[in-house]
């Protein structure tokens, strides 16, 4: 039986400003073996030119989360892939973390725990309700850097090709496979939407673009319908 090797894909569009420091944060594991790839969606500022020495393959794909994941599930090495946003830090020890975990359990997927970084009272709260609900329901969100078996991810035919919630749709064909591996090692991520369209603004949105998710609405017409997404 092959070593497992865990491949980490980082989808990327216009981070200029924060993709070295996330990608600095991925050093220790890609000295330890870790795959890193960044995919670029057509970022216009120097995204790309910033991370090509930083990871080991650097992909140009079309712009849309789903579509640049797919693309660098495509083309790693690893026979576990870990989804993570540009916004996002790991535990130093997330490879150990993953790969033993989904051994121990007999997973097929998982996703860590969150935690908001943030001077907002409320951001530990929406946190703590994001952990607890995903242990609920079985259902993942991007920010809680979902890792999935390669094997897995093929049966279910990779991220669907949608404008947003592609995290909810493949958590729920994952969840046919089996419930996910909630890691309690918090992943790190951003506040930074969250704090820029206000919190409870953001609350509010995220409720109602849900809500109109699960009635059927379109993804396509959602996302034309609101200025902005945060995730």
């Amino acid at each position: 039986m092959s070593a497992r090797r865990l491949s980490i894909i980082v989808p990327v569009l216009n981070e200029e400003a924060g993709i070295v420091a996330t990608l600095q944060g991925l050093s220790a594991l890609r000295a330890r073996g870790v795959e890193v790839i960044v995919v670029d969606g057509g970022s216009r500022d120097r995204t790309a030119a910033l991370a090509q020495p930083l990871c080991d393959r650097l992909v140009a794909a079309p712009r849309g989360r789903a579509a640049q994941m797919n693309a660098g599930a495509a083309v790693a090495h690893g026979n576990v892939l870990l989804f993570l946003h540009a916004d996002t830090a790991l535990p130093a020890d997330a490879d150990r973390l993953v790969l033993d975990g989904l051994a121990a359990s007999g997973r097929p997927w998982g996703r860590f725990d969150v935690r908001i970084d943030g001077r907002h009272p409320l951001l530990p709260v929406i946190a703590a309700t994001m952990n607890l609900r995903s242990r609920a329901t079985g259902i993942a969100t991007g920010d809680q850097a979902m890792f999935v078996e390669r094997s897995a991810l093929a049966a279910v035919g990779g991220f669907p090709d949608i404008a947003l919630m592609e995290d909810i749709v493949l958590s729920r064909r994952l969840k046919r496979l089996g419930r996910p591996l909630c890691l309690r090692a918090r992943a790190l991520t951003s506040g930074r939407r969250w704090e820029k369209h206000g919190v409870v603004r953001t609350i509010l949105t995220m409720w109602r673009l849900r809500l109109a998710f699960f009635l059927g609405v379109e993804p396509a017409r959602l996302a034309a319908s609101y200025g902005y997404v945060p995730r």
